[in-house]
């Protein structure tokens, strides 16, 4: 999972998990546009293990963390912000619109003085809720969420265990995809297997236990990469469990 090589960036013209578009309105007489993405909504799971008092976490590659710490660590040419945001729009709205199958300009990220060096793997891992996509019509949000927590974690927890905690709108500048969060308490009699994810997906999943007294810890420490799910679950979890079960998250 440590081993990032052979990186060339090139335009999306085909997703099954995006669509770029744009729309165009009038709001308050005023003509306006945006570019947004449709994808799937999707579900997260907050796990917390009875039998050793942690959290069960994931960690995996991101490619689009990657790709923006990379770009964030090189070399910026000597304009205006202004200036430089037109140009990454500009920049954008041409990828978008390629309509060759492959880049003709080779890697967006160019090789020579100008570039950065390629930051180590690390660099794109993040640590996450177990989730997954909205995509089985057939399946309620409960049962997917159970499919994930058994691939990604390798707990077998009852769809009618799981505990609905909210839901939300995540990306509301580019997706606006919805996110529905459960809580799931488990054992060790609940594991099953490894987990790690679904190797046919291409999934490369590490499980991560967090102890609960270093939970908040953890949350509030800039320097541990994780998606917000994390944080604002941790905080749930201690103003509404915490005071049950007597347990002291360190904060």
């Amino acid at each position: 999972m440590d081993q990032i090589n052979n990186i060339e960036v090139v335009p999306c013209t085909a997703s099954n998990y995006l669509k770029p578009f744009r729309v165009h309105y009038n709001q308050n007489g005023t003509k306006k546009s945006w570019d947004f993405m449709r994808t799937h909504d999707s579900v997260s799971v907050l796990i917390f293990n009875t039998s050793s008092h942690c959290f069960v976490l994931v960690k995996q590659f991101r490619p689009a963390v990657y790709m923006c710490e990379w770009e964030r660590t090189r070399p910026q040419p000597p304009e205006t912000a202004e200036k430089a945001e037109e140009g990454a729009a500009a920049a954008a709205a041409k990828e978008v619109a390629a309509a060759a199958p492959e880049s003709q300009e080779g890697p967006v990220v160019p090789e020579g003085e100008s570039s950065s060096p390629q930051p180590p793997a690390s660099a794109g891992m993040t640590y996450e809720l177990c989730a997954g996509l909205v995509d089985k019509p057939n399946l309620s949000l409960e049962e997917i969420a159970r499919q994930e927590v058994l691939e990604e974690c390798g707990y077998d927890v009852p769809a009618s265990k799981l505990r609905r905690i909210t839901s939300y709108r995540s990306g509301v500048g580019v997706t606006g995809a919805m996110q529905t969060m459960f809580y799931a308490e488990v054992s060790d009699d609940n594991c099953v297997g490894e987990g790690g994810g679904d190797p046919q997906e291409g999934e490369l999943i590490e499980v991560v236990k967090v102890p609960l007294h270093e939970a908040m810890t953890f949350a509030y420490d800039e320097s541990i990469p994780k998606t917000m799910g994390v944080i604002f679950s941790f905080i749930w979890f201690h103003n509404n469990m915490s005071p049950k079960y007597k347990i002291s998250t360190n904060v």
